[in-house]
């Protein structure tokens, strides 16, 4: 394959500042381009030299903006862009014309799976984030800084902490500290699919508050990113685990503290493996724990490369995967994901490599992220293995949740190109809800007590 290698002006001109600041915030001056020539989470504005990505107005902002008035959070969100007419498909046959702009990890699906595709509509540039997370995002781009080993970050709270990344962990930070509303309910079952296409559901519940985004946090004293509360509903066999995790800003000052409940045991214990490349829950060792939304937790065990940004084609506005109008049989196929529910825009997005430390340990030896410039959420993942081998290749199907609004995964999937095996995580199109940003959640709720108190058999 032809390899593009030619960063955009705006990529040149980060890393001159990077060679100019090294660690250092940006300046006043630089972050005046936030809402000028740059989005306010430092995208860039304008569009493409061809008009195949067109220029951020705003996104959408509202579900009225959206064009649904009356919707309420936690339904399947109608498509706003439904009308849109396919523009072309990209398979086996043609991918070498559009090879410049596919990731490593879709040409390998192209060349291993006879029946995956990708179909093409025209690039809607949906993302949108509340006013405040702007206003934050301004004021915390000239104080953030990373820790010294880049392993956590202070002098931020609630913005995107680095809008002109200089490095790799600053780009990794930006996703890990994005807004994604601040309390969530998601409802949601999890496909760990065999060769031949067949799986057992597992059904969760989980409960998010994210700690880092409320504006009454002291963010010198409190150090943490989040609270997570996760509850499996489905199979029997599994029902009743809870799994609780405190996500920390600095993890050099505390690291992560995770405890599970253990239905058969009647007991909570701590947790301290669920981090890294321990197995995910209930995943049939299809991902690690910090896949978990694509990437999450320490960035401590790589080196975070930046290499730029591409134009590359992406999953994005996937309203037509998140509908109720269809059954999971009808999106889960052997292999791969039914192509026919799935919808690809072409993008700007970062990139990333991340290289294994030496002297550390993870089942990944390498991985290449590539991250929505409009809103830090990672699209897509190529994950080596310890020969150097492509082994796994993760897609995030994002929508604009346009109640809050904010851009998230609504279905995030994880091939295994070795063994033919597949893992899809966040399917609730045959459940009563699906994501809700107005649930009533207090930090209460994810003490070790009420871990105990909601434990069942």
């Amino acid at each position: 394959m032809k390899s593009n290698n030619k960063l955009s002006m705006f990529t040149a001109v980060v890393f001159a500042l990077a060679a100019s600041n090294g660690l250092a915030e940006i300046s006043a001056e630089d972050a005046k381009r936030l809402g000028g020539d740059l989005t306010p989470v430092g995208a860039e504005k304008a569009g493409n030299a061809d008009g195949s990505i067109p220029a951020w107005d705003g996104g959408i902002k509202s579900a009225a903006d959206a064009g649904f008035p009356d919707f309420k959070s936690g339904g399947h969100h109608p498509d706003p862009y439904a009308s849109d007419k396919m523009a072309f498909t990209i398979d086996a046959s043609n991918m070498s014309q559009y090879a410049d702009k596919l990731t490593v990890g879709h040409q390998a699906m192209f060349k291993t799976y006879d029946g995956f595709k990708m179909n093409v509509y025209p690039t809607r540039r949906s993302a949108a984030l509340p006013q405040r997370i702007y206003d934050a995002t301004a004021r915390v781009s000239t104080t953030a800084k990373l820790t010294e080993d880049g392993n956590g970050v202070t002098n931020s709270i609630v913005g995107i902490p680095f809008p002109i990344p200089k490095n790799g962990h600053e780009a990794i930070w930006n996703h890990i500290l994005r807004y994604r509303g601040d309390h969530s309910k998601r409802n949601f079952g999890q496909a760990p699919m065999t060769r031949s296409g067949d799986y057992t559901l597992v059904k969760l519940v989980d409960d998010t508050t994210f700690v880092y985004h409320n504006e009454s946090t002291d963010s010198a004293g409190n150090n943490m990113v989040g609270m997570f509360l996760q509850d499996i509903q489905a199979p029997p066999r599994l029902a009743g685990t809870v799994l609780l995790v405190h996500e920390t800003l600095n993890q050099n000052a505390e690291p992560r503290k995770a405890w599970i409940y253990n239905p058969g045991q009647r007991r909570v214990r701590r947790a301290p493996n669920v981090a890294f490349d321990s197995p995910g829950t209930a995943a049939d060792g299809l991902r690690t724990s910090d896949q978990f939304d694509m990437y999450n937790g320490s960035p401590e065990r790589y080196d975070w490369k930046l290499l730029g940004k591409k134009e590359i084609y992406v999953p994005y506005n996937a309203y037509k995967v998140h509908s109720n109008k269809l059954k999971y049989d009808d999106i889960l196929k052997p292999l791969h994901l039914n192509p026919e529910h799935l919808r690809y825009e072409l993008h700007r997005v970062w990139v990333v490599d991340a290289n294994l430390k030496e002297g550390t340990g993870h089942i990944y030896k390498r991985r290449t992220f590539y991250i929505d410039e409009d809103s830090w959420q990672i699209l897509h993942v190529d994950q080596y293995d310890n020969r150097d081998q492509l082994w796994r290749v993760s897609e995030g199907h994002v929508i604009n949740y346009y109640d809050v609004p904010v851009l998230w995964t609504t279905l995030s999937v994880h091939y295994d190109l070795q063994s033919g095996r597949y893992l899809a995580m966040g399917l609730n199109n045959e459940e009563a809800f699906t994501a809700d940003f107005t649930t009533d959640i207090k930090s209460a709720d994810f003490t070790v007590s009420a871990l105990r108190r909601s434990g069942r058999r």
